[in-house]
């Protein structure tokens, strides 16, 4: 007997028909022998549709009362699914993320995981349940219900394969597997059989919205084995692993994301620490940097660019535009109408011209490029939004046709 823990998206429970799909996955990988623990998300957008409510009522409101409006979305699909599977002849049982164990840091809206206790999922079982969890959400400290963030429930479904030691962690999506690129947008995208953590936690955090990036790099540091499969087809899905046979692979994928923005700080006092101080403004308030760049400095000057996540880009400029005005930097300009586009393989280790080629592609494309980042698995480049759905196209075909 194998423990098997089942994750599904919104798109897989967004309404009755594909509920009820949900359920017989479930239930036929439970007549085959196997505990089963599934962690579901909100159908389909209903999560949009409480943050539309929420936008009605106060768009400021604190994110203790967010997190108390946005968990009632896993609650929903979670009663729901339990009624569709004992619709089919089994034993289930749902859980709030709170009553699966999760216990939470106190951030709310973008909590972390502190530790599961699967002691209340471990009697529903050995009680022949199916168990089935509210994932994206857990407890504080302080007894208040927090949300994991975006993508969360893919976290809280590695998080419970790790505390429970299950045998396998399986993501059901809305596509088949892990692509060279957005088949939706990219007609030869390519399905992966394999790829390993590193690749995937490279294409989840630049863009590729197949796995969240903190439940990849959960599994790679538990040690968890994923698969990556479709919940509308039986077809096979991709292996996330330690180690891939893909090496060969020049790169395993490209990958978009829109959610950017540049911010630019002109004229900035060419002076030991001024970067620092900078960005220690951001660091305060938990605002990430992406790619940045620095020009030569002259005349006593610099300029900086840097990129943030898009939700966060005006709370930047508000942090930094007073100091760094006070500091003489000339001016602070915000950009939100830019897209990073990457490309991720462990192949480019060995190879050389890689982001040569990148760069022709785009070269041919007729696409100019603003920033570059590099690092061993991984090109990114920031260019114009308007031409990123063009410049993955270019590029994937310039890799892969």
């Amino acid at each position: 007997m194998s423990l098997i823990v089942q994750k599904f998206g919104g798109t897989s429970v967004a309404n009755a028909e594909r509920v009820m799909n949900v359920a017989k996955i479930v239930t036929d990988t439970y007549a085959q022998g196997n505990d089963v623990v599934v962690v579901v998300s909100a159908q389909g957008d209903f999560t949009d549709v409480l943050v539309d409510k929420q936008m009605e009522i106060n768009p400021k409101a604190n994110r203790r009362e967010q997190d108390m409006l946005l968990a009632a979305g896993e609650q929903i699909s979670i009663a729901l699914l339990a009624m569709a599977i004992e619709k089919l002849g089994y034993h289930a049982v749902s859980l709030l993320g709170w009553q699966a164990g999760f216990e939470t840091s106190s951030s709310h809206t973008s909590a972390r995981i502190k530790r599961v206790d699967p002691a209340r999922i471990r009697e529903a079982l050995d009680r022949r349940n199916i168990v089935v969890v509210a994932g994206f959400q857990g407890l504080s400290r302080y007894g208040d219900i927090t949300t994991l963030g975006r993508g969360g429930s893919d976290t809280s479904a590695v998080a419970i394969a790790a505390a429970m030691h299950a045998d396998l962690c399986q993501i059901y999506t809305d596509v088949e597997g892990v692509y060279t690129a957005d088949p939706r947008k990219v007609e030869n995208a390519k399905k992966l059989d394999e790829i390993s953590y590193d690749e995937m936690l490279e294409l989840a955090t630049l863009g590729a919205q197949v796995l969240n990036n903190r439940s990849v790099e959960m599994a790679k540091k538990y040690n968890i084995e994923l698969e990556v499969l479709s919940s509308l087809t039986r077809a096979k899905g991709t292996i996330v692993k330690e180690k891939s046979k893909m090496e060969k692979m020049l790169i395993s994928g490209v990958a978009k994301d829109t959610d950017i923005a540049r911010i630019s700080v002109t004229g900035v006092p060419n002076t030991p620490g001024i970067a620092f101080k900078m960005f220690s403004k951001l660091s305060k308030k938990d605002i990430n940097i992406d790619i940045i760049l620095q020009s030569v400095g002259h005349d006593g000057k610099k300029d900086i660019s840097f990129t943030v996540a898009k939700s966060r880009g005006q709370e930047a400029v508000d942090a930094l535009k007073d100091y760094m005005e006070s500091h003489g930097a000339s001016g602070i300009q915000l950009d939100e109408n830019v897209a990073k586009i990457s490309i991720v393989g462990a192949g480019m280790e060995s190879h050389a011209g890689v982001a040569t080629k990148m760069f022709e592609a785009l070269y041919d494309a007729q696409i100019n490029i603003q920033m570059i980042s590099t690092s061993e698995i991984k090109v990114s480049v920031l260019i114009d939004a308007v031409d990123a759905d063009k410049a993955v196209k270019a590029i994937h075909a310039k890799f892969f046709d």
